[in-house]
Parts: C-alpha cells; sequence; structure tokens
C-alpha cells in the first residue's frame, strides 16, 4: 500500500521558505507585525500566517504556538500552506519533532478518487534529523490509517492477511495462517464462532508473524490485535447508524501489524511476535447465537449474551496463544467499546494494566510524544459482572457494573498473558472531526506512545526523533 510520499521531507534547501513559530507574545517587527495584526494573527494555536514578499511569492510563514509551543502544530501545515518548499525556524529539539508532525499531517486518503498530478508543500529536513526514522514513524501511522479507512469490501481477512504477508516478508520474519475450519483443528474455538458466517472468501483466520525467535537471549514482546473487518453486530444487529463506520472494527489489527513493522524495521533487540485475528461479523444461517456457550483455546466456556461484544472473543484467543510464547511484554489494541468513548471521547484512547512500571512507561512516553493515552483501572469489583450460572464466564458484563470498558478490559485480563506486563489499549481510531492535519476519517491512536516505550525499555536510541 502506498501511503506515504518520502520526498516530501528532503535535504533540499535552496528557497525554502522559512516557517516561524509565534506565540501570542511573540516580537514582530515592521512589516511582518503590521501584516499579523492587519490579518488578526495573534500567535493562537492553528493560526497560520503566510507573508508576502512583495513579488509574489512569501518571505516566510508565521504558525501560531500559543503559549505553550506544541511541535504537533505543524501536523496542519500541509493542509494550510501553498504548495512549496519550507524549512522550520524554531530549536533544534523542537524543529526535529516539528517534522515528524508535518509528514503525519502529510496523510490523504485518495485511494478512490481521481488523483491529478499536483504540486505539493515540501519541507527541508532539519539539522540533526534522523530523516530514515522519521519516515518509519510516520508510514507506520499511515498505514494504519489507510487500512482502517479502506471500505470493508477490499479489506477483508483475505487482505489483512496479505499485508501482513508483505510485512513479513519485507523484514525475513516468519508467517503462519490458520483460516476457516482450520480453526477449529488448530484449536481457535471462538475465533471460527465469531467469523464462520461469513462469505466462504472471507472466511475467518488467525495470523501470526514470528521474528528473531531464535534469538534465546533477547526478551520477547507480543503484539496482538483485533481485526474484525466489519461488525454488523451479528444477530444482535447494530442499528444503522452504529453500523456506518464498522469498516474500521480491524483498527486493533491495523495498529498491531503497523507497530510490528516499524519494530522490525528500526531493528529493535527483541524477539517479536505479532497476532492477529481477522474475522467478518457477519449475519447467515450459521452466525453464531445469544444464549450459545462458546469454547476458548484457554479451556474457559464463554456464554453469549450478546453477538455484538465479540472482538473480545477473537482477542480471548490470540491471546491465549501470545501467552504461549512467554512473552516479557504484551500489548493489545481494539476497538472494543462504546463505552470507552463515552468515558473519555474519541480523542483519549483508555489503557488498562495491573503493571505500574509499563503504565508509568507508557504515560511518559504517550506525553512526550503527543499521543495521548489515559490510564483507567481494572477495578476487582467489577469482576463478578463476568459471572454466570452456566459458563465459566459471559461476554457481556452484567448490567449493575455499567462501566463497559473496564468489565471488557477485565474479561480479557482472564486471558492476557502471565509471564510478563500486559496492556490494553482500547483504540476509537477514528476522527470524526476533520480539523487540518487530521482529516476525518481513520486514525492512528497510541501506536507512536507504544514505539516510545518500547524504544526507551530496550534500549534503542529514542522514537521521537529528539
Amino acid at each position: 500500500m502506498s501511503v506515504l510520499h518520502p520526498d516530501l521531507l528532503t535535504a533540499e534547501a535552496g528557497g525554502a521558505v522559512p516557517v516561524r513559530f509565534v506565540g501570542p507574545d511573540g516580537a514582530l517587527d515592521g512589516a511582518v507585525r503590521v501584516w499579523a495584526e492587519a490579518n488578526g494573527f495573534k500567535g493562537k494555536p492553528g493560526q497560520v500566517l503566510p507573508v508576502p514578499d512583495g513579488q509574489g511569492g512569501f518571505s516566510a510563514v508565521l504558525v501560531g504556538a500559543g503559549e505553550t509551543f506544541d511541535p504537533l502544530s505543524a501536523r496542519a501545515l500541509s493542509a494550510r500552506l501553498p504548495p512549496g518548499l519550507y524549512r522550520l525556524e524554531a530549536e533544534p529539539d523542537d524543529a526535529r519533532q516539528a517534522a515528524l508532525a508535518f509528514m503525519l499531517g502529510t496523510y490523504v486518503f485518495d485511494r478512490y478518487k481521481a488523483r491529478p498530478e499536483r504540486d505539493r508543500v515540501r519541507l527541508v529536513a532539519p539539522e540533526g534529523l534522523d530523516r530514515e526514522s522519521v519516515l518509519r514513524i510516520a508510514s507506520a501511522c499511515a498505514l494504519a490509517r489507510e487500512m482502517i479507512d479502506t471500505p470493508a469490501a477490499d479489506m477483508g481477512p483475505l487482505q489483512i492477511e496479505t499485508i501482513a504477508r508483505e510485512i513479513a516478508e519485507a523484514s525475513g520474519a516468519s508467517i503462519a495462517v490458520t483460516a476457516g475450519d482450520g480453526l477449529l483443528e488448530d484449536n481457535y474455538p471462538a475465533v471460527h464462532a465469531v467469523g464462520r458466517a461469513a462469505a466462504p472468501h472471507r472466511a475467518p483466520r488467525v495470523v501470526e508473524i514470528g521474528w528473531n525467535l531464535d534469538r534465546a537471549e533477547l526478551p520477547l514482546v507480543a503484539l496482538v490485535g483485533k481485526g474484525v473487518v466489519f461488525d454488523s453486530g451479528g444477530l444482535d444487529i447494530k442499528a444503522a447508524a452504529g453500523m456506518r463506520n464498522m469498516k474500521k472494527d480491524m483498527g486493533g489489527a491495523a495498529h498491531a501489524l503497523a507497530l510490528g513493522r516499524l519494530v522490525m524495521q528500526a531493528g529493535l533487540p527483541v524477539r517479536l511476535v505479532v497476532l492477529v485475528a481477522a474475522v467478518e461479523n457477519a449475519i447467515s444461517g450459521d452466525a453464531f447465537r445469544p444464549g450459545d456457550i462458546l469454547s476458548s483455546r484457554k479451556g474457559l466456556t464463554i456464554e453469549i449474551g450478546n453477538t455484538d461484544a465479540e472482538g473480545r472473543l477473537i482477542l480471548a484467543d490470540v491471546l491465549t496463544r501470545a501467552g504461549e510464547h512467554a512473552p516479557d511484554l504484551t500489548l493489545d489494541f481494539a476497538t472494543l467499546t462504546g463505552a470507552a468513548r463515552v468515558a473519555l471521547g474519541p480523542e483519549l484512547p483508555p489503557l488498562y494494566t495491573d503493571d505500574e512500571a509499563l503504565a508509568a512507561d507508557l504515560l511518559a512516553a504517550a506525553r512526550d510524544v503527543g499521543d495521548p493515552l489515559w490510564r483507567m483501572p481494572l477495578w476487582p469489583g467489577y469482576r463478578a459482572a463476568l459471572d454466570t450460572e452456566i459458563a465459566d464466564l459471559r461476554n457481556d458484563s452484567a448490567g449493575w457494573a455499567q462501566a463497559g470498558s473496564v468489565t471488557a478490559a477485565l474479561f480479557l485480563q482472564k486471558f492476557a498473558p502471565t509471564t510478563g506486563a500486559w496492556a490494553h489499549m482500547d483504540i476509537f481510531a477514528w476522527n470524526p472531526r476533520a480539523r487540518p492535519g487530521c482529516p476525518e476519517g481513520g486514525e492512528a491512536q497510541a501506536l507512536r506512545a507504544c514505539f516510545e516505550m518500547l524504544s526507551r525499555r530496550y534500549g534503542h536510541e529514542k522514537a521521537s526523533v529528539r
């Protein structure tokens, strides 16, 4: 998938227009000050003002930095500037981070539109910038976003498998795929149950990538992703409004694959396992039903209270599989609950872990790279909401607990590996409103934070491009 234009970040510098980040108290001189006042430029975040040079071009561009400069403000530049070549005037650390933000803002999903050749906004790479690192991170985010944006008709379980194979082949990693009725033979019964109602060419599957597995001296990291390519809700069918954007329900798989590719490309000193369950929660005569009791790879039985709580079912099997590798660290990504959005909205994904060190590391990384997370509790008092009289647990928590994102995380905790730390991120993976540099549609959430944490934890140079 071609999702990034690497030539937008260039070493070419001749004729580049300077971009100046200006706060409310920023000192502007002479004609520039007069021009800024005439155009209402006050250094507020989001303000972008080109300054004409009197010859049909620009002598500079003013960008509102707000009270405290946020390098992520550069994410809007690609959408707000006229085509041309620009260079950042900022402190070296800020400029390097702003360059990454600029590249994140160049993403456009135009796969289904006529794409005439057009001039683009290009940026001179700041001095000291690791250009390849920036391009890897931006490309990983773009990959996740394009996978999420692609309609379900063109992003089914087979297409996810194909992308996984391309990622594995590029890094010399191994890959194994179990599909269709083979899921029963290989003991992925919950994955099979959720996906069996789909058309044969969209059969469910589990994809497993392994990298550096012969390096026993290295720590093992497992990345797990929910890949529901479309979620009708099953027999507990969603209303039309709730179904409209369910092409994004494979966002967890997109994140796990994109982060796995990034880890391998960067050569982090770890062993890596990436596990993705890819299914369509469809409706047919063979669909699983409310009241059914499913088996799981771990041996626990699950009573189905609602077929629209299917993501945790497929994750149960692949988290159990991850545990069989005895990982030192497991991260799972899932567009799991609407309750997470009720609690924190679309821009702030909940983080769940019972490991204090991992929580601290993830939150610090999230803060430093501007990729927010908010820790939520694995509140033990709500575990009883998963109890049922006729099975080991239920997939829809009892209504008295109310906290749907918390109880979903508690469900996953029962299947998470126990050999090391585990964290679950209930991401939205979607921008519900368009903003400069953040078009409506697929979004990468927690991906950069997790890569930064992994880079710091395992002794590689920081991923934050400082």
